[in-house]
């Protein structure tokens, strides 16, 4: 197997890849400890040949695989490809394309909602993988054998795996669907975080505007610093902790300790004194300037039967055309059109609209009925004159 490890060998493999219509991709990187993924293998073939690149090298320059990236007349073919175009995003400042995510097209194929690349190749290609190598440490040098076979496997089984979904997706009728889907990750903003918008991150929620808009400003703060100082954001702190802060704002150093989520001794760090300082700026926002707490929503429950019956659905559409359940909708889909019959969901848009939604809003309106039978789950029209 071929070992890159100088710029003038990557540009010869680059440029040679361009000739071919596909070049099958994948990356090894650690992230532990780091925010940015510190990367440090790249795999690439092409139809006829498979090369590792190494980025550790000291004498390679990663600048010729951008002319490849984005080389609109081959189509780069990933895995679960959006932490491996998170790392290409942060080297050269945009989305490499077109692309092709077998990950994805296979849940329009089949195979399950978001299949492992092993359990892929040996749906499709028949192939066993050795997965024993794949928590090394990818950034010790040398590399073993063991570990360059294993790295390189992710991209030569991909060959066959993309020419088959390829053929699947053809025969089906299907790409339109699989175009959907790949256009997020086709988006820049899918990998790039805005301190401002850190807090649509988190999960827990607030009930009081002023809470709200401390938390925003702790989430950007957080953001910034984590990205500056290339750290995971649970190490700068942890969610919970940001919760406790925003809704107690502490104003003294010694008030930290009285959290619970907050470390002992927290309130003697410079990040506690930045934290007091943006705590202060927000107690003397205007009533009239906090952000607007979402309202909890009325009518019936997201959770309750009518989601239920819309889930049973979503189950009995997905089984019968041979698709994953998340493709046509995710549960935050159904919980909006439980809500709102013109919810601005993808599950109400274009062809998913037509799979699925059409038929959501008829249960939920009481037009169509379930019905379980030997046969599976049917479909009865309910005549309401």
């Amino acid at each position: 197997m071929q070992v890159i490890t100088t710029t003038q060998a990557l540009a010869a493999f680059c440029k040679d890849a361009t000739n071919y219509d596909f070049v099958t991709l994948d990356t090894e990187f650690l992230r532990e400890t780091t925010y940015w993924p510190k990367l440090c293998l790249v795999q690439a073939a092409t139809p006829d040949r498979a090369v590792i690149i190494d980025p550790l090298a000291e004498d390679l320059d990663l600048a010729p695989i951008a002319d490849l990236l984005f080389n609109n007349h081959v189509t780069k073919v990933f895995h679960a490809a959006r932490q491996d175009i998170e790392i290409f995003v942060k080297l050269f400042g945009q989305v490499p394309a077109p692309l092709f995510d077998t990950q994805v097209a296979a849940s329009v194929c089949g195979h399950g909602d978001s299949v492992s690349y092993d359990n892929l190749v040996r749906a499709v290609v028949g192939a066993q993988i050795d997965k024993s190598s794949r928590f090394t440490d990818w950034s010790a040098r040398p590399l073993s054998e063991k570990q360059l076979t294993y790295a390189l496997a992710d991209v030569t089984h991909l060959r066959d795996v993309y020419a088959n979904l390829r053929d699947e997706i053809a025969k089906a009728k299907r790409m339109s669907w699989v175009q959907d889907e790949m256009s997020v990750l086709e988006s820049l903003d899918t990998y790039i975080v805005k301190p401002e918008n850190a807090w649509k991150r988190l999960k827990m929620k607030v009930s009081r505007p002023r809470d709200l808009a401390a938390l925003q400003e702790l989430a950007a703060w957080r953001e910034q610093r984590a990205q500056a100082n290339d750290q995971p954001r649970s190490r700068i702190i942890k969610d919970d902790a940001l919760y406790e802060l925003a809704q107690q704002r502490p104003r003294k150093p010694e008030a930290f300790d009285k959290l619970r989520a907050v470390p002992r001794g927290f309130g003697r760090s410079s990040a506690a004194g930045e934290i007091i300082t943006i705590l202060e700026n927000v107690e003397k926002i205007e009533k009239a300037d906090l952000p607007t707490v979402p309202q909890r929503p009325r009518g019936p429950s997201p959770k309750g039967a009518i989601g239920d019956l819309l889930r049973v659905l979503l189950k009995a559409v997905a089984d019968k055309n041979n698709v994953a359940t998340r493709i046509i909708a995710s549960s935050d889909d159904i919980d909006a059109i439980v809500l709102d019959d013109f919810a601005d969901v993808p599950a109400l848009k274009g062809w998913r609209r037509k799979l699925f939604g059409e038929k959501a809003l008829a249960i939920k309106n009481g037009r169509l009925a379930l019905a379980a039978t030997e046969n599976g789950v049917v479909e009865i029209p309910v005549d309401l004159n």
